[in-house]
């Protein structure tokens, strides 16, 4: 098993915390009844904006987990290997 210390993700929190206002603000186009186009509007920033937020922490786990991986056994490295194709299977990344 690898004991390499796990990338820090705290970089993204303001994204984060930045994306939960704009769900806040959806919440309230939605009370608001405000128009269909502008609403999804908001829900497509928010996808883009939870995109980069994804791809940001894919990255640092191929840069950190996944590389160190293949410092370590073949069993790690399969093991990483797969979740990395698990992973794409169930998404668009």
């Amino acid at each position: 098993m690898v004991t390499s210390a796990k990338p820090n993700h705290a970089d993204n929190l303001p994204r984060l915390n930045r994306i939960s206002g704009q769900i806040d603000g959806i919440k309230k186009m939605i009370e608001e009844e405000r128009y269909c186009v502008d609403i999804v509007n908001q829900i497509k920033a928010v996808r883009s904006a939870l995109k980069s937020v994804e791809k940001n922490i894919l990255q640092k786990h191929i840069k950190h987990c996944v590389a160190a991986s293949f410092k370590a056994s073949k069993t790690e490295q399969e093991q990483k290997i797969n979740e990395l194709i698990s992973l794409f299977d169930k998404s668009d990344v």
